[in-house]
């Protein structure tokens, strides 16, 4: 059950997007499309699963005090790989993911889980922590675009949507309509939890793992 909820926790629960608010230039950036979505989204899936297991190797062998710039050495590491896979085999997506492909490097989300799990878990807990959340990210990522595409250019994939085609609202293909989408999905997810998904403390210094560093540790 302890690796299920590994698995399992990025997709709602601790839903890095929208339970976290963490990723939000992405998500915002790239959602007209659910194309884009789903590239962008593995894109960071593979950074996730690659830095984790990374980190998590290198823990016990990474000085506490030099730990972030290694994490920003690994991370970039896999975001290059991945970017010039993206370039070689999927030029399209390359081309629409932009500027946002190679920002991958400085996404929260990634150094969130190599901070707060990689660097203290075993690299099976840390695969499972990094799949869940990488699935998390991108189905988030996933609802935005395709509600900004069917309903804002009546489109899904590129196709046309009989009935809206014709009859769409162009504000959710521009980067209002991103917020919109995005807070309409939270509303939702909060509804559905009963404002439960996470609870209040965890947002607090106490749950932060740097809070001993920064002396807040006892602050709320």
């Amino acid at each position: 059950m302890k690796k299920l909820s590994i698995l399992t926790k990025g997709i709602f629960k601790e839903n890095p997007v929208l339970v976290f608010l963490l990723g939000l230039c992405p998500t915002l950036a790239v959602s007209t499309q659910a194309s884009n979505a789903i590239g962008m989204g593995a894109a960071t899936t593979f950074v996730l699963l690659g830095s984790n297991i990374a980190i998590s190797l290198c823990r016990r062998a990474i000085p506490d005090k030099v730990r972030i710039p290694c994490y920003i050495v690994l991370i970039a590491g896999f975001v290059t790989l991945i970017q010039m896979i993206v370039e070689a085999y999927a030029y399209p997506l390359y081309m629409s993911l932009g500027i946002f492909l190679p920002l991958i490097a400085c996404n929260c989300i990634v150094f969130a889980r190599a901070e707060v799990f990689a660097n203290k878990n075993t690299v099976i807990d840390s695969i499972l922590d990094a799949v869940g959340m990488g699935a998390g990210f991108t189905l988030a990522l996933f609802a935005v675009a395709s509600l900004r595409e069917i309903f804002g250019s009546g489109t899904w994939y590129g196709l046309a949507i009989p009935g809206l085609s014709s009859y769409n609202v162009p504000l959710l293909a521009m980067a209002p309509g991103g917020f919109i989408v995005f807070a309409v999905l939270i509303a939702i997810l909060n509804k559905v939890s009963n404002g439960k998904a996470v609870k209040k403390k965890e947002f607090g210094c106490a749950g932060c793992p740097s809070a001993s560093v920064c002396g807040k540790g006892g602050a709320r």
